[in-house]
């Protein structure tokens, strides 16, 4: 019989691999980034890193750098769930990376609780700041 914890890390890595997906859509070359927000196993909003509506689907210059304008996956999805009858308080956000320090504030001040990702991004100050405001961060390294 399965324990509630065994559940849930299976069901964090159905969800990864969703947020996986969900990358895909992105128009990034250096970097496709993916995220998927849950609440009550109900999937209420979901984002990829690009450019805002309205703007070409081109994420960096012609040097390969990114432009300064491309929103990341989390901040596409808070936003999203934003403009919807839906809440974020006290959900869970799937990331396909950790996310970055301006990031975690919007995680934060969004409610929301728990925070799984796959890859550690090389700067971990978005991990830490999350961690000190009590959001429970959980590392899943691989999706296979």
């Amino acid at each position: 019989m399965e324990t509630v914890s065994q559940k849930q890390e299976l069901l964090d890595k159905r969800y990864l691999r969703m947020a996986d997906i969900w990358a895909e859509n992105s128009y990034c070359v250096r970097r496709k980034v993916g995220a998927i927000l849950v609440k009550d196993q109900m999937i209420i909003s979901d984002g990829y890193n690009g450019t805002p509506s309205g703007f070409e689907n081109v994420c960096e210059d012609e040097g390969g750098v990114t432009k300064p304008y491309v929103l990341h996956a989390e901040a596409n999805a808070i936003t999203k769930v934003a403009r919807s009858n839906n809440s974020s308080d006290g959900s869970t956000l799937y990331i396909t990376a950790s996310p970055c320090v301006e990031c975690a504030k919007l995680i934060i001040q969004a409610g929301i609780k728990r925070v799984v990702f796959n890859e550690i991004y090389r700067i971990t100050d978005g991990i830490d700041l999350l961690k000190r405001a009590g959001v429970e961060c959980v590392h899943i390294p691989s999706l296979d």
